[in-house]
């Protein structure tokens, strides 16, 4: 029965890739990619030669259509992003939805996204928490950091190492520099860091020393 697959792929390591996504992306009749000459490296690796196609943020409008319409005609079809889950703060969400919509069944399989083991890791509680991903860049900026000042659980985010600063910057300002704070940077890679205090601390830390590689923000909630 034709589908559409949602298949995860590792976030740095490529051992954490799992048997079942291989074992997909060898069997679908198309690999949808969020760019194919990062994915490329990750199939030629695991000897995986099923046809990519290009599907991002800046063209999923446009495409969705036609995948639907082969998926509805036969075909089956995975969907991977660069790095993680589909549909978590990368495209995803848009083809899930169009999908389901037609009736067509969807299969997301468990595998690798950053947040969980930042989160894990960061010695703040994890029983109940909020994704934000990434904040907004300019517009309603402001506004979310107000609301989300009163946040008791703990706060979930992305970050990119050139605005980790700022970023940090407005957290002492909206959420005061007591608050504890884990950053965790190159997860799964050679160089994966975690660093932990408050604000305060970590801005300072980050200030002296430049932040590198993708960066995921664990904030104790209110209390």
């Amino acid at each position: 029965m034709s589908k559409l697959y949602l298949v995860p792929t590792p976030i740095g390591n490529l051992k954490d890739i799992t048997l079942r996504a291989i074992e997909v992306l060898e069997a679908v009749d198309l690999i949808l990619a969020e760019d194919t000459r990062t994915s490329g490296k990750l199939l030629k690796h695991f000897n995986i030669t099923t046809q990519m196609h290009s599907h991002h943020m800046h063209n999923e409008h446009k495409t969705t259509e036609t995948i639907v319409n082969r998926i509805k005609n036969g075909e089956t079809i995975a969907l991977i992003s660069d790095a993680g889950t589909p549909a978590i703060s990368d495209p995803g969400f848009l083809l899930t939805r169009a999908c389901l919509a037609e009736g067509i069944e969807v299969d997301c399989l468990p595998g690798a996204t950053a947040f969980v083991p930042a989160l894990v890791n960061s010695g703040l509680p994890n029983d109940k928490f909020v994704f934000e991903g990434f904040l907004p860049v300019k517009k309603g900026r402001q506004t979310r950091l107000q609301l989300l000042a009163e946040e008791t659980r703990t706060l979930v985010f992305y970050e990119s190492p050139h605005k980790l600063l700022k970023t940090l910057r407005q957290f002492v300002e909206y959420f005061g520099g007591e608050r504890k704070i884990s950053v965790s940077r190159e997860l799964t890679k050679l160089h994966e860091e975690t660093i932990r205090g408050s604000l305060t601390d970590v801005l300072e830390h980050f200030t002296n020393k430049a932040p590198k590689g993708e960066l995921v923000v664990v904030v104790e909630g209110k209390k």
